[in-house]
C-alpha cells in the first residue's frame, strides 16, 4: 500500500515527539540520578531555576491513544509545505532556521480533562510533556507573532518559543556569593566594569587597545555589550562586541549566525575542557529585549549563570541559578542594575562597579555545591558586559 508524502510526513512528526516524563540533565550535579539528569531537560527536576515538576496523571496528560488522534488531526490540516517545515525544526531541535508555522490562534484543543492553545500543545508533544499552560512559555524574538497580542494567526512552531525559568522565592542554598564584589575597589583605574573573577582587564585586546577602551570609548553607542570566552583561567579569542539585538554564541549550528566558539584557537589541552567544548553544541542566544537581557539555552546541557539582578536587591549574597536546555531567564535588568548602582553616590560612581556584568558556564555548575568554587576553574564560561553608558 503506498503512503501519500503528507502522511508519511505526519508518521515522522509522530515518532518525533519528546519522550514523556523526560528530565533534564546536568552533568556534574551531585546527588542527582541518571533520570534527573537527562540531557534535553523537559521540565522537572531539582534546580534553583526551572519549570515547576510534578506527577501528571492519565486525567490530566490525556492517554497515548487520545492525544495520538488528536495530533493527526491537528497535523492533518496542515499544509504539506507546513508538515515539512514543522519537521525541520522538530528534527534539527531549533538548530536548523526555520519559517513560523502560522495557525488560527483561537483554536484550542481538548486532551485529558484540560483545554491547550495550538502552540501549547505542539510545544506539549514536541517539547515538554508536563506544559500545561501559555503563561509557561516565551517567545523567541525571531518569531513573527513575538510582541503581538491576540493576533487572528499564531505561531506554533515549537522551537519559536522557550520555556521559562521560574527563580523559586526564598532562593534555595545552592551557590551564594557575597555582594561584597559589587563594591568599587579603590585600586583600579578604569571606569568600566572588569573581570569579577580574574582580576580586571588582564589580556589586551587586537590592536593594542585595552579591554576597558574597546568596551567604551568616549561616547561609543555602537555595542550594547561585549562578550570574552574563557576556558578556566585563560581568555580565549577577542572580545565579541554586540550591536545587534540578538547573539546566537554556539560551538557547532548547523545553520550558526553568531559568536562561533569552535572557530577560535585555543591551546588548551584539559581532556575536561575539550569535553565540555565539545557538548556546547547549539549554545546560547543573547537577546536584547525592552525589559531587559534575556539568555535562551539551545544546547543540550545546563548552563548556569550569575547576575546581579537576578537576585533580592537587599540578599547580601548572590545565588549561581541553573538554566535547563530549552529554558529562557532574564539574565539583565537594566532598572535593577541602575538602582544597585546608587548614582546619587558620588563615590560610588568613580569607581569601576561589575554590576553591569553577567557570567555564565557552560555544563559545569560552580559554587558551594561543587569542588570548583570560582567560575574561572569552570572548563568553557563567558563574561558578558554590558555597555551602561
Amino acid at each position: 500500500m503506498f503512503r501519500t508524502k503528507r502522511s508519511v510526513l505526519v508518521r515522522r512528526l509522530w515518532r518525533s515527539r519528546a519522550p514523556g516524563g523526560g528530565g533534564g540533565e546536568e552533568e556534574g550535579e551531585p546527588g542527582e540520578t541518571a533520570a534527573d539528569s537527562r540531557a534535553h531537560g523537559a521540565g522537572g527536576g531539582r534546580g534553583c531555576c526551572m519549570g515547576k515538576s510534578g506527577k501528571i496523571t492519565k486525567a490530566h496528560h490525556g492517554s497515548e491513544a487520545e492525544l495520538k488522534a488528536l495530533i493527526h488531526a491537528v497535523l492533518k490540516r496542515l499544509k504539506e509545505k507546513q508538515l515539512e517545515g514543522l519537521l525541520q525544526a522538530v528534527e534539527s531541535k531549533g538548530g536548523a532556521r526555520t519559517s513560523c508555522l502560522l495557525l488560527p490562534g483561537k483554536v484550542d484543543s481538548k486532551l485529558g480533562q484540560h483545554w491547550y492553545s495550538l502552540p501549547v500543545l505542539l510545544c506539549k508533544v514536541f517539547r515538554w510533556p508536563d506544559l500545561r499552560h501559555c503563561s509557561e512559555v516565551k517567545r523567541l524574538c525571531c518569531c513573527e507573532s513575538y510582541g503581538k497580542t491576540h493576533p487572528e494567526l499564531v505561531c506554533c512552531n515549537p522551537h519559536h518559543l522557550s520555556r521559562l525559568c521560574e527563580l523559586e522565592s526564598p532562593p534555595p542554598p545552592y551557590s551564594r556569593y557575597p555582594m561584597d564584589f559589587l563594591k568599587p575597589t579603590a585600586d583600579c583605574p578604569d571606569s568600566v566594569p572588569s573581570s569579577t573573577e580574574t582580576g580586571g582587564t588582564n589580556c589586551l585586546a587586537p590592536g593594542g587597545l585595552s579591554d576597558s577602551q574597546v568596551l567604551q570609548g568616549p561616547g561609543d553607542r555602537s555595542h550594547w555589550c561585549v562578550v570574552a570566552y574563557w576556558e578556566e583561567k585563560t581568555r580565549v579569542g577577542r572580545l565579541y562586541s554586540v550591536q545587534e539585538p540578538s547573539l546566537d554564541i554556539f560551538y557547532d549550528l548547523p545553520q550558526g549566525n553568531g559568536f562561533c566558539l569552535g572557530q577560535l584557537n585555543s591551546d588548551n589541552k584539559s581532556q575536561l575542557v575539550q569535553k565540555v567544548r565539545s557538548k556546547i553544541g547549539y549554545g546560547i542566544q543573547l537577546t536584547k529585549e525592552v525589559d531587559g537581557v534575556w539568555v535562551y539555552n539551545r544546547s543540550s546541557y545546563p548552563i548556569f549563570i550569575k547576575s546581579a539582578t537576578l537576585d533580592n536587591p537587599d540578599s547580601r549574597t548572590l545565588l549561581v541559578h541553573k538554566v535547563f536546555p530549552g529554558f529562557s531567564i532574564k539574565a539583565f535588568d537594566y532598572e535593577k542594575a541602575y538602582s544597585l548602582q546608587r548614582p546619587n553616590d558620588h563615590e560610588f560612581m568613580q569607581q569601576p562597579w561589575t554590576g553591569f556584568t553577567v557570567q555564565i558556564s557552560f555544563v559545569k555548575g560552580w559554587g558551594q555545591c561543587y569542588t570548583r568554587q570560582f567560575i574561572s576553574s569552570c572548563p568553557c564560561w563567558l563574561e558578558v558586559i554590558f555597555n551602561n553608558r
